[in-house]
């Protein structure tokens, strides 16, 4: 099924890499769709450079700082969830909002609090909080109430019970979802970047490229951000697939 999985996946990427020769063949328009080739060696240049990736740490840190944030609190919050039913049904409908905030209205506000540095964070750490939240709530019911039964029966404390029994019980859910909800976090502070202007960052690479209609670096900028996105998410996938394996 894997490697079904895999194959399905390349076949995939080639169709991509052969719709984009057809379209840059009908345009021939460099100003509206630069060619692979163009694009690539952009890329290289790109990744030579030491301004880039000075831009590519800030960005990185960035979206590392946001995807903690959400991290600690959603797995916090899931188990407060999981323990108390009251708790569910009062952040049910603050993850309801927060899943449907629009971006970039967010990010206008946020300037007007905050910096250009800022507020990709806090934007990011939003929007992938109801992301962090539903998949640590899912790995905790998904082990049933037995286990806390259990525990209760015999007495065990709640901070062990959370150390020793809950956080173990959402981390397998979370590990697997980890590399989307990064990669997710990761296009929503770019995207926050991009906005707000933000110096020396990824999205302000973008946001100058578009300026000076620098397409084939503005292209070559968006296949860096989709080849760490795979990559983070097949690592992730990696790491889930080991566990689980070693556990058997």
């Amino acid at each position: 099924m894997a490697k079904k999985n895999a194959l399905f996946s390349v076949m995939a990427v080639i169709a991509l890499w052969l719709a984009w020769l057809v379209a840059y063949e009908c345009v021939r328009n460099d100003y509206v769709l630069p060619s692979f080739w163009e694009a690539c060696s952009e890329m290289g240049r790109l990744l030579g450079s030491a301004s880039f990736w000075r831009a590519f740490g800030n960005t990185f840190l960035r979206t590392l700082w946001a995807f903690l944030v959400s991290l600690v609190l959603g797995v916090a919050m899931a188990v407060m969830a999981h323990l108390w039913h009251w708790v569910r049904a009062f952040f049910a409908p603050i993850v309801s909002v927060l899943r449907t905030l629009p971006t970039m209205a967010v990010i206008l506000m946020l300037l007007l609090w905050t910096t250009p540095s800022v507020a990709p964070v806090v934007v990011s750490a939003l929007v992938l909080f109801p992301a962090v939240y539903a998949a640590a709530l899912a790995g905790l019911d998904e082990a049933g109430e037995e286990y806390g039964e259990l525990m209760r029966a015999f007495h065990v404390p709640l901070g062990r019970r959370i150390a020793k029994m809950y956080l173990p019980l959402a981390a397998p859910v979370l590990l697997r979802q980890a590399g989307g909800i990064f990669s997710l976090g990761l296009k929503v502070v770019i995207s926050g970047e991009v906005l707000a202007s933000t110096y020396r960052s990824l999205g302000g690479m973008m946001q100058e490229a578009k300026m000076y209609l620098e397409m084939p670096r503005l292209m070559a900028l968006t296949l860096i951000v989709l080849l760490l996105g795979f990559v983070l998410e097949g690592a992730c996938r990696l790491a889930y697939d080991l566990i689980v394996r070693w556990r058997r």
